[in-house]
């Protein structure tokens, strides 16, 4: 697998963590937001672990 490859799937699986969301649902996505949703995410699980 390629760079590109190997970074999408970590998304797509990261993603799915969070939001349950399908694979296709996923990947239909554009890059930019998926990437938006990659950092909202990392920034709300990131203040959630902070606070317990």
């Amino acid at each position: 697998m390629t760079y590109e490859a190997d970074r999408l799937v970590e998304e797509v699986a990261y993603l799915a963590l969070h939001f349950h969301w399908s694979h296709d649902d996923l990947l239909d996505l554009e890059h930019a937001d998926r990437t938006r949703y990659v950092a909202l995410v990392t920034e709300l699980t990131g203040r959630t672990e902070t606070r317990r």
